[in-house]
């Protein structure tokens, strides 16, 4: 090969090597400056949309600070068991959440659920710690109602950092977490893992330092093909303490743990 190739294959491998890392550079920006829109995917409503849902329940607006609502529901049941406080995953709305929520209903247990920050109709800026501030305020509400062996804690997806969150922090009667992940910063690392995403991150919800301090019983229920939370995720958590319950859903995904048998009978028994 003449000089002058080796001279133009050398800037040719030069120009893609720039172009390379200018893309490395753009995708790992947009990780941390739409990170919010990549983890939350709220939908909206509007402020005098009426639910409509097939138990009794009542509609709540919940003045945290001075710009921030949340919206909530709380279903009544007919001599209930218990108090479920349900936090739900990233995407959707109480419109949503509440079908799905009436599940536990069915089962006699009364159930809040609450829309986070810019979720629904709820208002006021997202943050991981204005999350956490908002589930201890609906935590409170149910203490000025219920015996606070009479609430259990149920969060789905991303709603199983925050109820773990909240059992460490409270006397709750029990904890369940539905495709719960180890911490975002596992998830992130799993997706993106030739960035430095531990420096980028701006939510954690490091559920794994949650668990050893919840003196409540726990329940993780995960499916075997989930694959926005691997199975492994939720595994790994089982493993932090020993007297943790997994219950494995075979060929359960993400979304679908109520089509399987699997997870009828794990709730049954945890709700028996």
């Amino acid at each position: 090969m003449s000089f002058i190739h080796q001279k133009k294959r050398r800037k040719r491998l030069r120009k893609i090597a720039i172009a390379l890392f200018a893309l490395y550079v753009m995708i790992g920006s947009a990780l941390y400056f739409f990170q919010e829109k990549l983890m939350f995917l709220p939908s909206t409503l509007a402020q005098d949309y009426k639910y409509q849902f097939d138990y009794p329940f009542e509609e709540l607006f919940l003045k945290i600070e001075d710009e921030a609502t949340i919206n909530a529901l709380h279903f009544k049941a007919e001599n209930p068991k218990g108090v479920i406080l349900y936090f739900h995953g990233n995407a959707g709305d109480l419109s949503r959440w509440g079908k799905i929520t009436e599940f536990f209903v069915e089962k006699r247990y009364d159930v809040l659920v609450m829309d986070y920050r810019t979720y629904g109709k709820s208002i006021g800026k997202l943050s991981e710690d204005a999350i956490y501030k908002d589930a201890q305020y609906c935590y409170d509400y149910l203490l000025e109602r219920y015996s606070e062996n009479e609430i259990t804690l149920y969060g789905r997806s991303l709603g199983t950092g925050i109820a773990s969150y909240l059992a460490s922090k409270n006397n709750a009667k029990r904890l369940i977490l539905e495709t719960p992940y180890y911490s975002i910063l596992d998830i992130a690392k799993h997706r993106f893992p030739m960035f430095p995403v531990k420096q980028l991150l701006k939510y954690r919800f490091p559920t794994f330092q949650y668990l050893p301090k919840v003196k409540c019983p726990i329940t993780i229920i995960h499916g075997t093909e989930d694959n926005v939370v691997p199975f492994s995720s939720g595994k790994k958590l089982s493993e932090l303490e020993s007297d943790i319950d997994f219950f494995t859903v075979k060929g359960g995904g993400h979304n679908n743990l109520i089509e399987f048998e699997d997870y009828h009978k794990a709730i049954d028994n945890v709700l028996k």
